[in-house]
């Protein structure tokens, strides 16, 4: 066996068919494009919808940013806490088992209303608000890390 006896396997190798080669070839003329129109002429860029306003000019401009790193809290206000019993340990968990928080994730406690007991509370966030109330009622708070 030497290199000029290898060969390409058979029906491996398609011969490409030549176009607008005259009239006596099976594309002649035409080309096989048709008569006239854009399409017939040249290239047809992308994204080209015949004149139609194309899809990329129909769609409203990207306005803003939206970071796919952004933590999202599921909050509650302290003066749900009032619920609990004054002296006791209130947890992400006790919030989700009481209905008070519907989702699952982090938990963060915001200062809207009033508590008048004494909590500790654990949760992922606080608002200087909450801590400030909490702490005043003769609470304490603790932030969960993860």
């Amino acid at each position: 066996m030497k290199l000029h006896h290898l060969r390409p396997a058979e029906g491996s190798k398609k011969r490409k068919i030549r176009v607008g080669r005259g009239e006596a070839g099976r594309r002649g003329k035409t080309a096989g494009r048709g008569t006239k129109g854009l399409k017939a002429r040249s290239k047809v860029r992308r994204g080209f919808e015949g004149g139609q306003m194309p899809l990329q000019r129909r769609m409203p401009k990207l306005r803003g940013f939206r970071n796919p790193n952004r933590v999202e809290y599921t909050v509650i206000n302290v003066e749900r806490l009032n619920e609990f019993d004054a002296g006791s340990t209130v947890t992400a968990d006790d919030l989700r088992a009481g209905g008070l928080v519907k989702h699952r994730g982090k938990v963060k406690v915001l200062g809207e209303g009033e508590i008048d007991r004494a909590l500790t509370i654990k949760a992922h966030a606080f608002s200087l608000g909450a801590v400030e109330k909490i702490k005043a009622a003769g609470g304490s708070v603790e932030v969960i890390e993860g």
